[in-house]
């Protein structure tokens, strides 16, 4: 009898009644039953994934010896052994859990290998347990692997006579892998499969970086990947599960068109959307028909085999094929939503995880199972190293133990003698008392020192992995690709994006376009085709309309489809792709760049690097960017340390007062550095002498510069391997010339380097220093906005110490801005050339100007300085 009272404080118990608080006894006992819905039948566990009647089918089968390797087992006999001893509750519920782990259209990575009937995609009904047979998949077997190493705990069964393991020490990502559904009391779950590959690559590029962002994991684990196939329709949804772990993904079967011998059309469908039962879709199609929803299909029929699935439909003659496929897609189950609700248990708790935490998660259980399993070993190989410690001692005195032995009435006497008289344990004395006669060869003695040299090593390496956490992380990277490497599969299930999903660079064709950046900070993208090819000398074309101070100060070609990096005098890096910089005529001036990236009003632009890809892993881990400031600090830092763009920019250098950064260089570590001066001099010196720092680092001293008279002006990286490539110098005057990189000797980082232009008046101060082949081409801006391009090929070489020739007239006021070097295709070059067509070295709204060869003159070398 239960009564309702008032007071809860002042139960009564009077012989077998007592009264409690009938509201407060329905919430105990409600809560108490959907929290074991919840922790016990309805969510999978975060770490192995799995559900407690799968997790003891496959345990259960485990301890039966049912692996891949051996003959099957009856169902039957499995599921009265699992139901008997491990999950009281009806057979069905065990037998249906196996059903599903043994069909291909049910799970991406089937952990059961069945013999017999075990139902159809049609929906037909497995056989009866008694008929059909099992034994485990490897796959499954790598999620029991470690079970006896003491990697997970254990607990007592439901009648505390045997132990089951709270969790599987799986090396498999299961969770993510096979996906999990349940129902629970005020919860439900609903969690994709997707790809193995693709997991072991997300979970890899975790280990390398923690602080991967969920867009980066997006790049190796793409969407979720179904066993039966199919074709994801939009990819916002898919993106919404990975960032918060609720979403909805909408899959399409995948429908194809053929036409009979007859010239009749028909649609075959030969993917189906998950767990959409084909028999139905088959009716349900024919009802469509039936009802006229559908016109314009004469007949559907099913001609799957064990070549594959083929549902046909075959159209009417006037009936166009879109139009239908579109119609199925709307009013049948051949696109079909599914919602993403990623509800797991963390530590005995529900929670929605998105795919970040998902997946460490699944980190962090590995390293807690790789450390206990060497834990484990340690203590296994130290039992063993300590009894053949003892065989050693008894062989050292072999005679002696012989007649202990011998003159000893009981064992226990001659294990007392032993550990007395050899100072050994009871455990090295009892296994020196069972230790079979013929060890005491010489061979056998031979043996037992190498075992006990060989375990030695093998408890040196144990304890060294054991106190690096970067060892035990290496060790679950590598069993993660060995799991790709037996495991891992193709994508099964194809993604489309909608057109408002497309990646803008799917929509931008990939051309070469010239980028110029003005001195005040004004950038702009040119067609590479609208700047004229001109000879050396000329007066060139206008490259831009400027205000009276301002003028182009750099301008280079890049692809469309690149991104920039742009870094600013105070050592600031910025990300930009191509495509983002506003298109303009070759004559305007362009956006402000303050306009485009957060560039403060007091920094500028410096130097650009071109980068064809910062997801190219490989590349970015073997390429470095060197930075030169015009006091003459060099610094390296590899490429991957800007590989992840950052809104507001990062630091790229620690930049000294009264410095700044002047140059930019990517080098695959290999290169020859040269660095030149404003008053002419230059040093070359290898790559190698300048180590690689962090970001923030400052750099070390390159080229000695008097800070009050001089300055860097440039700086070149050249491949050793070239030798193609000569020294291009250019003065504030207009004068430039080539020169051979070997008449520059090498030096030691930081000297004051050689002669490499003879300074006068008539040149003006040194302005550039490029390094250019024969098919490069020049663009020289000077500071009235006046643009030259010329062949590279058209500029003599001369002696390191020579003046040089005239590269473009210029009025006596103006000067030279910048000079860059174009690397284009051999199909753009051509296309400007056509485009010359007889006006070399004409001025936009001028006259022909003077002809190049009146104006060059060479001058003999001077003495090095």
């Amino acid at each position: 009898m239960i009564e309702n009272t008032d007071n809860q404080d002042n139960q009564k118990e009077d012989g077998r009644i007592v009264q409690v608080n009938i509201e407060e006894q329905m919430k105990t006992a409600y809560i108490d039953y959907s929290m074991s819905v919840i922790v016990g039948r309805a969510l999978p566990d975060v770490r192995d994934g799995f559900k407690p009647v799968h997790r003891r089918v496959l345990f259960g089968m485990n301890e039966l010896g049912n692996t891949h390797n051996k003959p099957y087992k009856k169902s039957a006999r499995v599921v009265g052994d699992v139901m008997g001893k491990y999950h009281p509750h009806g057979d069905a519920s065990v037998y249906d859990t196996m059903v599903r782990m043994a069909q291909p259209w049910s799970l991406r990575y089937m952990l059961i290998d069945g013999q017999g009937n075990f139902g159809s995609i049609d929906g037909d009904f497995p056989a009866a347990m008694r008929y059909t047979e099992v034994r485990l998949q490897k796959i499954a077997e790598a999620m029991l692997e470690d079970l006896d190493k003491d990697t997970v705990d254990f607990t007592l069964n439901f009648d505390d006579t045997l132990e089951e393991p709270v969790v599987l020490p799986t090396r498999i990502p299961n969770l993510l892998a096979n996906g999990a559904s349940g129902i629970a009391v005020g919860m439900a779950t609903n969690i994709m499969p997707h790809n193995l590959s693709e997991l072991v690559d997300g979970l890899t590029a975790m280990i390398e970086d923690r602080d991967i962002t969920i867009d980066e994991l997006i790049k190796h684990v793409k969407a979720p990947d179904f066993p039966t196939g199919g074709t994801i329709y939009g990819f916002e949804g898919v993106k919404a599960g990975f960032e918060t772990g609720r979403g909805r993904v909408v899959v399409r079967g995948k429908i194809m068109s053929e036409t009979s011998k007859q010239g009749k059309e028909k649609l075959v469908i030969y993917e189906l959307p998950y767990q959409v039962n084909k028999a139905v879709l088959h009716q349900k199609i024919a009802q469509l028909v039936n009802d006229k929803v559908i016109e314009g299909i004469s007949d559907v029929r099913d001609e799957s085999d064990r070549e594959g699935m083929r549902l046909v439909i075959d159209l009417k003659r006037e009936a166009i094929p879109n139009v239908i496929i579109n119609q199925l897609y709307k009013y049948s189950e051949l696109q079909t939503s599914y919602g993403i609700n990623n509800v797991v248990l963390v530590k005995g708790r529900p929670k929605i995880l998105n795919l970040k935490e998902l997946l460490s998660e699944f980190l962090e259980f590995r390293h807690e199972v790789v450390t206990r399993r060497t834990q484990y070993l340690l203590r296994e190989a130290e039992k063993k190293a300590h009894i053949l410690q003892g065989y050693l001692i008894a062989l050292d005195h072999l005679d002696e133990v012989i007649a202990l032995i011998r003159n000893s009435t009981t064992p226990e006497i001659a294990r007392e003698g032993l550990m007395t008289n050899f100072e050994l344990s009871e455990i090295q004395a009892k296994a020196i008392l069972e230790l079979r006669l013929q060890r005491l060869t010489g061979m056998e003695r031979d043996k037992i020192r190498e075992e006990y040299d060989e375990i030695m090593k093998t408890i040196a390496h144990l304890k060294e992995v054991l106190a690096d956490e970067g060892l035990r992380m290496q060790i679950i990277k590598d069993e993660l690709e060995e799991v790709k490497k037996k495991f891992g599969d193709e994508r099964k299930t194809e993604i489309q994006y909608l057109a408002a999903e497309m990646r803008i660079e799917d929509i931008i064709a990939e051309e070469d376009v010239v980028i110029t950046i003005s001195h005040l900070g004004y950038i702009k993208r040119t067609s590479a085709y609208d700047f004229r090819q001109q000879k050396r000398g000329g007066r060139g074309a206008i490259g831009g309309k400027t205000r009276d101070e301002d003028f182009i100060e750099h301008l280079f070609v890049a692809s469309t489809h690149h991104t920039m990096l742009f870094f600013t005098e105070k050592g600031r890096l910025y990300w930009m792709k191509v495509y983002e910089i506003p298109e303009g005529e070759k004559s305007g001036k362009g956006r402000a760049i303050q306009n485009l990236i957060t560039l403060p009003s007091d920094d500028k632009i410096r130097a650009i690097i071109d980068i064809k890809d910062l997801n190219d892993t490989e590349f970015i881990n073997n390429h470095y960017i060197v930075l030169c400031t015009r006091n003459g600090i060099i610094k390296k830092t590899l490429l991957e340390e800007f590989s992840r763009p950052r809104q507001n920019g990062v630091n790229a250098i620690t930049i000294n007062e009264g410095d700044q950064l002047l140059e930019a260089k990517l080098t695959n570590g290999r290169s020859e550095i040269m660095m030149a001066i404003r008053s002419g001099r230059a040093i070359r010196f290898p790559e190698e002498t300048v180590r690689d720092t962090g970001r923030g680092a400052i750099g070390v001293r390159g080229i000695e510069v008097d800070n009050e008279k001089d300055e860097v002006v440039g700086m070149i990286c050249v491949d050793k391997e070239d030798k193609t490539r000569t020294v291009l110098v250019v003065s504030e005057k207009g004068y430039g010339k080539r020169t051979d990189i070997e008449e520059y000797r090498i030096t030691n980082r930081g000297g004051k380097g050689v002669k490499t232009i003879s300074v006068t008046d008539k040149t003006g101060p040194l302005i550039a220093i490029l390094d250019v082949t024969e098919q490069n081409d020049l663009m020289i801006t000077c500071k009235s906005g006046i643009t030259i391009r010329m062949a590279v090929g058209d500029i003599r070489e001369a002696g390191r110490a020579t003046q040089g020739v005239r590269l473009i007239r210029m009025d006596d006021s103006d000067e030279i801005a910048a000079v860059a070097r174009l690397d284009e295709e051999e199909e753009v070059v051509a296309a400007i050339e056509e485009a010359i067509e007889g006006s070399e070295g004409a001025v936009e709204g001028e006259g022909n100007a003077t002809e190049a060869n009146d104006t060059t003159e060479a001058v003999e070398p001077e003495p090095e300085a």
